[in-house]
């Protein structure tokens, strides 16, 4: 299986630095981060960790979710993922990821609405990403089309 590869290159100080993070593998962009902006409400044209986690555990999922509906004799039709990253503070000091909300709608033919939701789970339980985000609760609000 292949390795991918992203890179940041940083210039300063955490509150006063700023960095871009390179797509290196794909070669699809390089885009602004900074602390400030990454404890913001609004990014302000940049992106953080945070997005970036829930722009893989989202795709992951999509295609975990379309593996085990298609397994369940079901023909996913569309499906929409969203994932939600929050940040805050961690009691043992600094920061933590302190959840992730996964949401899922969709189109299966030949699932109905229980067989969705427990599609859903399982894809929660056995998506890559969200293996190795074992550290943080993830919950789910599925739902059929």
């Amino acid at each position: 299986m292949p390795t991918r590869t992203a890179r940041t290159a940083w210039t300063g100080t955490l509150e006063q630095g700023s960095g871009q993070v390179e797509l290196t593998s794909s070669k699809v962009g390089t885009y602004e981060v900074s602390f400030p902006k990454r404890a913001a409400d609004e990014a302000g044209g940049t992106t953080s960790p945070e997005e970036l986690i829930a722009a893989a555990h989202s795709s992951c999922y999509a295609m975990q979710f379309s593996a085990l509906a298609a397994a369940a004799g079901g023909t996913p039709r569309g499906v929409d993922v969203t994932a939600d990253v929050s940040l805050g503070a961690d009691p043992a000091g600094g920061f933590r990821l302190t959840g992730i909300k996964l949401t899922v709608r969709g189109e299966v033919e030949g699932l109905d609405a229980d067989a969705f939701v427990r599609v859903a789970e399982e894809a929660k339980a056995t998506c890559p990403v969200s293996k190795a985000l074992t550290g943080v609760e993830i919950t789910l609000d599925a739902q059929a089309d």
